[in-house]
C-alpha cells in the first residue's frame, strides 16, 4: 500500500459516518490532484444512481442504463469519460462490497495523470469506501436516504432493513436478488448466511398486505435466524419458526418458505419446501423446474414436523428462485408466466452475472404483465461454482 493510499484509508476509517465523502474529497485533492469527487448510490429499484449530497433528493438521478457512470456500475469495471474541460477525464469506479453493488465513485482529473497504476489505486480506494459506507450505515441515515428516488412505504422500509444485502460473491457461488415493487414491497423476503462450509438461503413468500405482511415476515425471518444461530438442522429451523408464527397467529396468518442449505465442498443441498416459492435450474443450456415435496407453510398448523429433501448442484448450474408474484403472474390473455415465459427470460439472461439477473427478469416480467403489480415479486439468482480443490488436495496420493 502506497503512503497516499494508506493516508486515504486512514482518513476514511477515522471520519465521522456522515462525512466520508468530505474526507475522501479532501484527501484525493491533496494527495492525487483530483479536482472533483462524486459518490452515486444505486436506488432501491436498481434503475438509477443518486448523488450523495447534504440534502438527498436535490439533484436529478442518473440512469443506470444510459450513462457513463451506469456503464461502470453495470460492467463492474472502471470506465473513463472525456470531461468537458480539454485534457481532463472523469473516471467512474464501481463501489462494491463482496459482490453487493452499492454505486459508483466518479473522479475528475487530468488525463495525463491517469496511469494504469493510479487507476488500480483508485479502484482500491473505491472498495475501501464501500466497506466504510456499510459500517457507517449503522450510525447515519445519509446513505440510505441518498438511495431513494421516491418515498418508501413503512412496510417496504421494514422489509429492506431486514435484508442481508442484494448480492454476495465468494469463490464457490455468486448470489443476486431483487424485490418489486421496490418502494412498496409487502411481505416477500430473502435471507442468506455463510460459514466456512455451508450457505443457508431462505426465500420467503409473505402473506397479506402492508404492515401486517411485513410484521409477519419479520417474525418468521427472525425466528429462522434465531434457530439457525442455535446450530440446529434446517428441518428444525423450519419447525421452530413454524411454532413461533403459530403461537402468535394461531393459524390465521402463515407464510411460504423455501429453505436451503448448500454444502460448499460437495454441492449437496438440503431443502425444506414449506409453500409456494419455486426453483428453476439452468444446466447445460436447459432450463427446468426443480420440484420438491411440498410441506405445510409456516404457522398454518400447530407443531408441524418438517423433513429435508436432498438434491445436488453441479459446477456451472444457475439456480433461479421465484415467489408466486413471478411464476403465477398471468398475461392479458391468461398465460401463466412460469409455464414458458420464465424459462425464456432465464435463457435470455444467461450471459449476465448473477447480480444483474433478477433486475433483468423483473423488467421482462413487467412487460409481460403490462399493468401495476398486484403482488410482491421476488427473484434470487445463484450461480454455483463449487469448491475447487487446493493444489495439495488435488495431488495424487
Amino acid at each position: 500500500m502506497t503512503p497516499a493510499l494508506s493516508a486515504v484509508e486512514r482518513a476514511l476509517r477515522t471520519a465521522a459516518p456522515y462525512a466520508l465523502l468530505d474526507a475522501l474529497r479532501e484527501n484525493l485533492t491533496r494527495l492525487y490532484g483530483v479536482t472533483t469527487t462524486e459518490l452515486l448510490l444505486a436506488d432501491y429499484s436498481l434503475t438509477v444512481l443518486q448523488r450523495v449530497t447534504e440534502l438527498p433528493l436535490t439533484t436529478e438521478p442518473i440512469s443506470v442504463h444510459t450513462s457513463a457512470a451506469g456503464r461502470a456500475f453495470g460492467s463492474q469495471l472502471p470506465h473513463t469519460e472525456a470531461a468537458r474541460d480539454t485534457g481532463r477525464v472523469i473516471l467512474h469506479l464501481p463501489v462494491t462490497v463482496r459482490g453487493d453493488r452499492l454505486g459508483v465513485l466518479s473522479l475528475g482529473l487530468r488525463a495525463t495523470d491517469l496511469t494504469p497504476g493510479l487507476r488500480d489505486e483508485f479502484c482500491e480506494i473505491a472498495e475501501i469506501l464501500g466497506h466504510q459506507i456499510v459500517v457507517a450505515d449503522r450510525d447515519t441515515d445519509l446513505y440510505l436516504q441518498a438511495r431513494r428516488k421516491d418515498r418508501l412505504t413503512l412496510a417496504a422500509e421494514m422489509q429492506w432493513q431486514l435484508l442481508p444485502a442484494r448480492a454476495c460473491a465468494r469463490e464457490e457461488y455468486a448470489v443476486g436478488a431483487q424485490l418489486e415493487p421496490a418502494y412498496a414491497i409487502h411481505g416477500d423476503n430473502f435471507d442468506w448466511s455463510a460459514t466456512e462450509d455451508r450457505l443457508t438461503l431462505t426465500i420467503t413468500n409473505g402473506m397479506g398486505e402492508g404492515i401486517d405482511a411485513s410484521m409477519l415476515t419479520n417474525l418468521a425471518v427472525n425466528a429462522l435466524r434465531n434457530a439457525r444461530r442455535a446450530g440446529v438442522t434446517i428441518a428444525d429451523q423450519a419447525a421452530l419458526a413454524d411454532q413461533a408464527v403459530y403461537a402468535r397467529h394461531r393459524g390465521e396468518a402463515y407464510l411460504s418458505v423455501l429453505l436451503l442449505e448448500f454444502h460448499l465442498d460437495t454441492g449437496l443441498v438440503e431443502v425444506v419446501d414449506a409453500g409456494s416459492p419455486q426453483l428453476h435450474r439452468l444446466r447445460n443450456g436447459t432450463v427446468s423446474h426443480v420440484p420438491f415435496e411440498a410441506q405445510l407453510p409456516l404457522g398454518l398448523a400447530d407443531d408441524t414436523p418438517y423433513e429435508a429433501q436432498r438434491i445436488r448442484v453441479q459446477r456451472g448450474d444457475r439456480l433461479i428462485f421465484v415467489s408466486d408474484g413471478v411464476h403465477a403472474v398471468a398475461s392479458k390473455v391468461g398465460e401463466i408466466y412460469g409455464r414458458a415465459a420464465l424459462a425464456r427470460a432465464i435463457q435470455s439472461t444467461r450471459l449476465l452475472p448473477a447480480a444483474e439477473v433478477p433486475r433483468a427478469i423483473l423488467t421482462e416480467l413487467a412487460t409481460y404483465r403490462d399493468d401495476d403489480p398486484q403482488d410482491d415479486a421476488l427473484i434470487v439468482c445463484l450461480d454455483w461454482n463449487g469448491r475447487h480443490p487446493s493444489s495439495e488436495d488435488a495431488r495424487p496420493s
